[in-house]
């Protein structure tokens, strides 16, 4: 695995933070950032950290319990950053999901995040 930049290191222990952890993680985002995902069951796009911050809040809403990221593979080309992940918790039907994340980063800010879910 190549050195995970701080940048994502940071989001990773934000994001799990939950709702207390939403000021650091909104931090991390470029003001224009872009932040695509398939929580909902369609894929959504959204632009701006107010409306990335809108759509992070719905997972706040219903948390999983003992939540844990595990970063799986990383690979990091200058300001790009392609890595799976496996997320535990029981709230998860397995307890387990896992995906993919595409970070692209410009000035220490994340500007574009794209997660996917595997099957």
């Amino acid at each position: 695995m190549n050195e995970m930049p701080r940048e994502i290191t940071n989001f990773f222990l934000a994001m799990q933070a939950g709702a207390i952890g939403a000021d650091a993680l909104m931090a991390l985002f470029a003001e224009d950032a872009v932040y695509v995902e398939p929580f909902t069951g369609e894929v959504r796009r959204h632009e701006g950290r107010d409306a990335i911050l809108k759509a992070m809040a719905l997972g706040w809403e219903m948390p999983m319990i003992d939540t844990r990221i595990e970063v799986l593979s990383a690979q990091v080309e200058g300001e790009v950053v392609d890595l799976a992940w496996a997320c535990h918790s029981p709230s998860i039907p397995g307890g387990r999901g896992s995906g993919r994340n595409r970070f692209i980063l410009r000035e220490g800010l994340i500007v574009e995040l794209v997660t996917e879910l595997d099957q």
